[in-house]
């Protein structure tokens, strides 16, 4: 398993590089990160980073498969261009989210996901893959650069299904998830995708509609800010570890009364709890989340206030930064699985004329094209409502599985009236299985792009073009 942890990536980059390079080296890199921090920031370290680092279980793969010289076999480039294609093709899904579907072995394939994971948030992937023991299957999660011009940056790695891997961002943005087996190799999938918030809930039986006063608001006719949020509630309340950690402070100060800090290592801060009634920890005390650090009260500079909890985050080199993204519970529930899942594999096709493909499930997502009645369809994956698909000429996307219907009837038939080549592919660069004699009848399943689905005198489905629009 290979990771990368994007909250933890300057410091974390630093140590991994150090343990390979000389001290003049070292100390050159790490002039480097520091230059680039001041210039570009994040983004700027990353990119040195990411020249540095270890090459992902997927990378290593692909190495071998060079080195075997199966990338310049046909099943070898097609593995390649399919992992490639998935990440420049994400579908763009919102969460919760949740896919099952089926890899097909003889035709190397890979899904991917577009995520928006904002700041404070935490992402929970899980992945399921029934494939047979012994089956390498590549996740991995990339994020996506600023830059159109840099590629999508690894951040988790691995090539074994894991029950669940998190991802816990300091920073938000957007992150595209690949799931693919190993060449030759598929089976049927599940991901499950999640988000929540980084911390837990200061304060017993409450959330945030218990926040009354927000983040950056003026103080003292101006002369400072607001460095946190007030959580109202009861005296006597108790108030909660939000992050396992290291009490590094129990004091008492004009400003926040009874105050306690809490080192916060997972995601390198401090969190600052003020105007407590009552401490309930001592400096050097460790705590796990949901212990009791005190209780809710009015010291400090908050005697004329109701009582109510004073909640901060400060980290090294930002400063005080607002805690409600940290603690706000994301919205959204996991839509019901309503496509028929056993025509995963399968071949459908639409009941009527103008059925939208969408880039994801959902009707506000981008339409991809419309399509017409009796258009093919390959069921890839059912997602709530909706069948991932791909087209007979490759494209993929979602449409409402309620719009479909099972291709195994005739819509039609038609006589050849003369030679006519049955070929794998709508295509004429397509190969050919068989041709049909003068006068065969076939059974018509299907219309996409001036051909023809049919079903051969021998049983196997093939495409013929369509001799109404060639007349056209």
């Amino acid at each position: 398993m290979w990771r990368s942890d994007d909250g933890e990536l300057f410091r974390n980059g630093a140590v991994e590089v150090g343990r390979t390079m000389t001290g003049r080296q070292q100390a050159c890199f790490a002039g480097l990160l520091a230059t680039l921090v001041g210039l570009a920031g994040c983004e700027g370290v990353e990119q040195v980073q990411d020249r540095f680092r270890d090459l992902t279980p997927y990378e290593a793969y692909q190495e071998s498969l060079r080195e075997a010289g199966l990338d310049g076999t046909a099943l070898g480039r097609d593995w390649l261009t399919a992992g490639r294609a998935a990440v420049e093709a994400a579908a763009p899904v919102s969460l919760p989210f949740e896919e099952e579907g089926f890899i097909t072995p003889e035709e190397p394939g890979a899904m991917a996901y577009r995520i928006s994971v904002g700041r404070g948030q935490r992402l929970t992937a899980e992945v399921q893959l029934e494939s047979g023991e012994g089956i390498r299957v590549f996740i991995d999660l990339f994020r996506v650069p600023t830059s159109e011009d840099d590629r999508p940056r690894p951040i988790y790695s691995s090539d074994t299904a894991p029950e669940a891997f998190v991802h816990e961002p300091w920073r938000g943005g957007d992150f595209i998830l690949r799931l693919q087996p190993e060449l030759l190799r598929g089976g049927q999938y599940r991901v499950t995708l999640k988000l929540e918030a980084q911390l837990a809930f200061p304060v017993e039986g409450h959330g945030m509609r218990a926040v009354q006063s927000v983040f950056g608001v003026d103080r003292d006719a101006g002369r400072r800010r607001h460095d946190g949020v007030d959580i109202f509630a009861r005296r006597g309340t108790p108030v909660l570890a939000v992050a396992a950690g290291l009490v590094n402070r129990v004091d008492v100060t004009n400003l926040g009364g009874k105050v306690v800090w809490l080192r916060d290592p997972a995601r390198n801060s401090n969190i600052y709890y003020a105007h407590l009634d009552s401490q309930h920890v001592a400096s050097g005390d460790r705590v796990e989340v949901g212990d009791t650090v005190g209780f809710v009260g009015n010291t400090g500079n908050a005697r004329t206030t109701p009582p109510h909890l004073h909640f901060g985050i400060y980290r090294r080199g930002e400063g005080p930064i607002d805690p409600a993204p940290f603690l706000r519970m994301p919205s959204g529930t996991l839509a019901e699985m309503s496509a028929d899942l056993t025509l995963l594999g399968d071949w459908v096709r639409l009941r009527t004329e103008g059925i939208r493909l969408r880039s994801a499930p959902g009707t506000r997502a981008p339409v991809i094209r419309e399509l017409g009645q009796y258009t093919p369809l390959r069921v890839l994956g059912g997602s709530g409502e909706y069948y991932r698909v791909s087209l007979p000429d490759g494209a993929m996307g979602y449409v409402a599985a309620r719009l479909t219907e099972s291709a195994d009837q005739p819509v039609a038939s038609q006589v050849v009236a003369s030679g006519e080549s049955l070929r794998t592919r709508p295509d004429l660069g397509a190969p050919v299985r068989a041709t049909l004699e003068f006068g065969t009848e076939v059974p018509i399943l299907g219309r996409f792009d001036g051909y023809l689905y049919v079903r051969a005198p021998d049983g196997f489905t093939a495409w013929i073009q369509d001799a109404a629009q060639q007349q056209d």
